[in-house]
């Protein structure tokens, strides 16, 4: 990778980064302040429980998209030339990978297996009880 690329990349971590730290959390306020008020529409509860649900995890994935790019930012610094290799297999990162997500660490197939289930099926069959 050049200078003039890994340079790209930098501007668009940091303006990631700077997007990242000025938007301040998701947050739902609740429906029902007063624990007397009972009534009302029956799914506001459950609705605005989701709601809480999504921002919270929301604000969880921010936090781990800006922990990444703080840690991309971090490898530009301190090991330029090792930017834009997978950390599992050392292969290059293909540059459309790094255009859409400048701070992954790992190769789409290396990522792959990362996230992939643990242990074996979870599901059973209808045979399996009998």
């Amino acid at each position: 990778m050049t200078e003039a690329q890994r340079e790209k990349y930098r501007q668009k971590l940091l303006a990631l980064h700077a997007e990242l730290t000025e938007k301040a959390p998701a947050k739902i306020e609740p429906n029902r302040t007063d624990e007397a008020r009972v009534g009302g529409d029956e799914d506001e509860q459950p609705l605005n429980e989701m709601m809480q649900a999504i921002a919270s995890k929301r604000n969880r994935n921010m936090d781990g998209v800006l922990q990444q790019v703080v840690k991309a930012l971090g490898k530009l610094r301190d090991d330029p030339d090792s930017f834009g290799e997978c950390e599992e297999c050392g292969d290059d990162i293909p540059p459309g990978r790094l255009e859409a997500m400048p701070y992954v660490g790992f190769c789409v197939n290396c990522q792959g297996q990362k996230d992939a289930p643990k242990g074996g099926p979870t599901r059973r069959k209808l045979t399996d009880y009998t």
